[in-house]
């Protein structure tokens, strides 16, 4: 059965990047090898041109007008674009949260069966939660199906374990299609950070928002004998360069944006990766599948979320406890001092990522549901 899905984020590439919007574009190739037609209808504040073909999929966009509290705000050409696209489709798929999906589906009443992938709670924004909360269930109680990315998440979200919902709950983890990213990176960015050719260093990759925990790590950093880097860009960069001056914390490295053949150049060779991220807002972490298809071990923080199953404590890394630059440190220091230890977490990594997050796992999974969904086989 060849299938056509769309999918329904409010943002999405060349647009600035995030985890999110890389876990669509995996899902997107994963299930394309599987032999399902993907379309990517997203919202842009330049939406110019506003169809773009990319491998994954055929992106089409609408143009933003206003993004409060990072919701993406189309307009009336949104409505009608979502409405001819949706009467393509075989199945609809929501990427949640973005409450302008669910004004798009309640207004348009798309007659296609939907998916939802259901991200991350509504954590920061409690006043908009509360007033989204009414249009949040009327979408999660039509919808056949909601995909939890770890179990852990299905369990301790308090949306995912309501009775009205949790028995159409199904847990697929994100994953990367490896042929998706270059053979070769670009090493010229470890000389533009001054790391030396067989010189150690931590990792970080991401977009430097409020609840990654950044601070953290530089606090951490003063306590490590070796380089930080900090790879990436947003509305934390200017504290977190402050902080670094101030605490004298010399031994960190700001990389800014990097380029896809960089990071690869940076995760084949850095001793770990690190994601220090404190608050439920990081659901999953998708850089902790990057990391440990390059086979590195990596470091996160224990907040009840999908981190602490893709990064098993003691066998491809460490889970400490968030908020803590002395636990930081100190398994960063373990896997600096101990070669044995940080080569066997690095294959332990690349293992789990072929059992669980590899591209074949990840589009197998999805095409599955899609096709069991499309058949009228759930709801």
């Amino acid at each position: 059965m060849n299938l056509s899905i769309l999918h329904v984020y409010r943002t999405y590439f060349p647009d600035p990047p995030g985890g999110l919007q890389e876990a669509i574009r995996q899902i997107a190739l994963a299930t394309g090898m599987q032999g399902v037609r993907n379309t990517i209808f997203t919202l842009s504040p330049h939406p110019d041109p506003a169809v773009l073909d990319y491998p994954e999929a055929r992106v089409v966009r609408c143009r933003s007008w206003a993004a409060p509290a990072s919701c993406d705000l189309g307009g009336i050409s949104a409505f009608a674009e979502f409405r001819h696209l949706a009467r393509d489709a075989d199945v609809l798929h929501y990427l949640f949260p973005w409450p302008f999906a669910d004004v798009l589906h309640a207004v348009t009443r798309p007659q296609r069966p939907a998916v939802l992938t259901y991200i991350s709670d509504v954590v920061r924004q409690r006043m908009l939660g509360t007033a989204y909360a009414p249009l949040m269930w009327r979408t999660l109680r039509q919808v056949q199906v909601i995909v939890a990315n770890s179990p852990a998440y299905a369990r301790t979200s308090p949306v995912l374990s309501h009775p009205d919902v949790r028995d159409k709950v199904r847990v697929i983890p994100l994953g990367i299609e490896e042929s998706a990213y270059p053979k070769e990176g670009d090493h010229s960015v470890l000389e533009r950070l001054g790391i030396g050719l067989n010189e150690p260093f931590f990792l970080f990759i991401g977009v430097l928002r409020y609840y990654k925990g950044a601070h953290f790590l530089v606090q951490a950093a003063k306590n490590l004998g070796a380089k930080i880097v900090i790879a990436g860009s947003g509305p934390e960069g200017h504290r977190l360069h402050s902080l670094a001056a101030d605490i004298g914390a010399a031994n960190v490295v700001f990389a800014g944006q990097i380029s896809v053949a960089e990071k690869v150049a940076l995760l084949g060779r850095c001793r770990a990766l690190v994601l220090p991220s404190h608050l439920r807002s990081e659901a999953y972490g998708m850089v902790l599948v990057e990391a440990m298809m390059f086979g590195r071990p990596v470091v996160s923080c224990e907040i009840g979320t999908g981190t602490s199953f893709v990064n098993s404590h003691e066998e491809t890394g460490f889970v400490v406890a968030p908020e803590s630059p002395l636990e930081l440190a100190q398994a960063m220091t373990m896997l600096l001092r101990d070669d044995r230890l940080a080569m066997a977490m690095g294959q332990a990594a690349r293992k789990r990522y072929e059992e669980h997050f590899s591209g074949p796992a990840l589009g197998a999974a999805y095409a599955a549901l899609f096709r069991e969904v499309a058949a009228g086989g759930i709801g």
